[in-house]
């Protein structure tokens, strides 16, 4: 990957097994790892990430001070097993918040003998101005149990027949978050990292209940459906997330190459928006939408074999290979 897949910053953190050993939670600087179990008065002991971001203004300066000694206890990562690196209770995603990327998918899903491409671009613009103006983000709920990490394997159910990828930015919540303002919103934001927010496209419209609309529990929740990683890399030494670039290869081809500022709703404006109906906890994720160059625009669909490398300035890559799941 290039060299914006190097995360940002003096550390991050993750989580890491060595051989058949246990998961733990891990500082990651320079190509090594600092096991946290052995940092004393860590929260939670230093036992997994989301005891750390449970406490997250106590848990910073103790990790910024690690980071800095050079004493025992560091390992080689190349020697661990990377893994995703939260576990969240809750996956909060955001639809159509990229303007290419909608306009793109209208294109795509408009039926044969259906509006001229023209027409529908034009009427799809349109729409997502006035989303702008009205100013109310489109979100949904995910399960945990689509969280695989960013080296597993993908695995596509028999069942499905379009299976599309989807990079994107994801914030990672530190203080608990109800019903804050936007201009507060991004205090509660304690790291970033990266989501594949993989989509089965023949499932998220319900043609036999179109009035109901889309299912995104079919959609978007098969097991491994959404890598996750590969670290946490703290808020501030990511910069600003309106201005970062989203890459996907497929095979090694570029399929999505974006900068967030296409999003339309930026990370304060859907965190401060989720945070009116739902309480957000330590550990939740805030997907903020994908940008154009899915495989529907392209015409190319992801199967068993493909290799999806995704990277994010300054939050590290992901490197995931397709397989065919197995009943």
């Amino acid at each position: 990957m290039e060299a914006h897949a190097h995360p940002s910053g003096p550390f991050a953190v993750g989580t890491f097994s060595s051989g058949d050993g246990p998961r733990f939670a891990g500082l990651v600087a320079d190509g090594r790892v600092l096991d946290l179990r052995v940092i004393p008065d860590l929260p939670g002991g230093g036992a997994t990430t989301r005891g750390l971001l449970e406490r997250w203004d106590d848990a910073l300066p103790l990790l910024r001070a690690a980071a800095e000694e050079a004493g025992d206890g560091w390992l080689p990562l190349d020697g661990l097993a990377v893994h995703a690196p939260v576990e969240p209770r809750q996956i909060l995603q955001s639809g159509a918040n990229y303007r290419t990327h909608v306009i793109d998918l209208a294109v795509a899903h408009e039926p044969e003998g259906g509006r001229p491409a023209e027409q529908v671009r034009e009427e799809t613009a349109a729409m997502m101005d006035r989303r702008a103006a009205e100013d109310r983000p489109y979100m949904f709920i995910g399960l945990p149990s689509s969280v695989t990490g960013p080296y597993d394997d993908v695995m596509i159910p028999d069942w499905c027949e379009k299976p599309d990828w989807e990079l994107e930015l994801a914030a990672v919540i530190g203080r608990p978050a109800y019903r804050v303002p936007e201009d507060e919103a991004l205090e509660h934001v304690a790291a970033y990292t990266i989501a594949n927010d993989l989509t089965v496209r023949e499932a998220v419209f319900r043609r036999d209940m179109p009035e109901i609309g889309t299912d995104w529990l079919r959609a978007k929740n098969p097991p491994t459906f959404t890598p996750l990683g590969p670290y946490l890399v703290p808020s501030a030494f990511v910069g600003d997330p309106g201005d970062l670039r989203v890459t996907l290869k497929l095979n090694g081809d570029a399929m999505q190459d974006e900068s967030t500022k296409d999003m339309i709703f930026g990370v304060a404006r859907l965190v401060a928006y989720a945070s009116q109906a739902v309480r957000l906890l330590p550990g939740d994720l805030v997907l903020t939408g994908s940008p154009a160059g899915n495989g529907m625009h392209w015409g190319r669909l992801l199967r068993p074999g493909d290799v999806m490398e995704g990277s994010i300035t300054g939050l590290g890559a992901q490197r995931n290979i397709c397989v065919a799941e197995r009943a």
